[in-house]
């Protein structure tokens, strides 16, 4: 994130990022330190494997100029199968104080959000305000499990829900969700700062301040005004989404989700430019050469969608971004057949 709270430690992350949690592999480790009786995580890794259609998608993290990676990706596909629909699950978190509420987030908020879904709607007949309700319960249940991992640190949290009819996306920070229509880039998130007008009066109104210290910052700390986690900044701070519901329609070409490392540098609409061109073939690169210019780095797969994330890191670094770098695109007019 850029401008990290200036009074809090970061932590050593002590192990490589993985980018999508898979049940077993990933969950059950979360949940053991959870300590949780029933958890939704086991119940989705004890399901058979099947075959879905899959959303074709790339995703791409380094850890740039900083010297801790912070950031963490989830990319769980088929993470929800309802009466013939299929719904893939995208994820970016953007952690501050260090890395354990973001990697929390990655192993645990698609499991709380599936739990949410089939306990609070049916999706045949869901609405927005459906999608509102469990994306915000979802949210809150999250900030509360981070509670006990530390006061002082918190993540950002941008996720998508990308079904054959609709793209869900509900933003809590300065990460963000930009969707190609028809050549035009299309906001899916507002972010989350600090001097947004409604966020100033709503921070004022709860008793905080918003202190210019390097940019406008929650009580001269913290650069982004929502966030999962930070609960010592709590009430000025909250972990309620804003959610954008939007129908799939035939002019939906591509969705960017990413960190600040990217957007602090790149607008919405060269993002959507060179992504564009990378999946039309236009721009060609070899993915592992941008890994190998980070020691803390990693890409999905070897898609071209995964190449236009890689084009979008590099293009970041060359402009100066001093932060961690996620991206992920999502290649809204590809699919293919998948296990999961």
């Amino acid at each position: 994130m850029n401008g990290p709270r200036l009074t809090s430690p970061s932590l050593n992350c002590r192990r490589k990022m993985t980018l999508a949690c898979s049940g077993d592999d990933q969950c059950s480790k979360k949940n053991r330190d959870l300590s949780q009786t029933e958890d939704c995580c086991e119940l989705l890794s004890r399901k058979k494997s099947r075959s879905v259609t899959c959303t074709s998608h790339g995703s791409t993290s380094v850890i740039g100029r900083r010297r801790e990676m912070e950031d963490a990706v989830t990319v769980e596909l088929g993470f929800l199968s309802r009466d013939s629909r299929e719904y893939d699950f995208f994820g970016v978190y953007d952690g501050h104080g260090g890395s354990r509420v973001a990697y929390s987030c990655r192993d645990r908020l698609h499991c709380l959000l599936v739990k949410e879904i089939e306990e609070e709607i049916d999706v045949e007949t869901r609405s927005e305000e459906d999608w509102e309700k469990v994306m915000v319960a979802c949210f809150g249940k999250m900030d509360e499990e981070v509670n006990d991992i530390t006061a002082n640190i918190g993540s950002t949290a941008v996720v998508a829900v990308v079904g054959e009819d609709e793209v869900v996306v509900a933003n809590c920070g300065d990460s963000r969700a930009v969707l190609s229509r028809r050549g035009v880039a299309v906001s899916m998130s507002n972010d989350h700062k600090p001097d947004r007008p409604d966020e100033l009066e709503r921070i004022e109104g709860a008793g905080g301040r918003v202190i210019d210290w390097n940019g406008p910052r929650v009580l001269g700390v913290l650069s982004t005004s929502r966030s999962i986690g930070d609960h010592y900044l709590k009430p000025f701070v909250i972990p309620k989404p804003e959610i954008i519901v939007s129908k799939r329609t035939s002019a939906d070409e591509f969705l960017i989700l990413a960190t600040d490392g990217l957007w602090d540098v790149v607008s919405n609409e060269v993002a959507c430019q060179v992504v564009r061109r990378c999946l039309d073939g236009r721009i060609k690169r070899r993915l592992q050469a941008t890994l190998n210019e980070s020691k803390f780095s990693e890409a999905v797969n070897q898609s071209r969608a995964a190449e236009a994330a890689a084009v979008l890191i590099e293009l970041a670094m060359a402009r100066g971004s001093k932060d961690n770098i996620s991206v992920v695109v999502v290649d809204l007019n590809k699919t293919r057949k998948c296990t999961v």
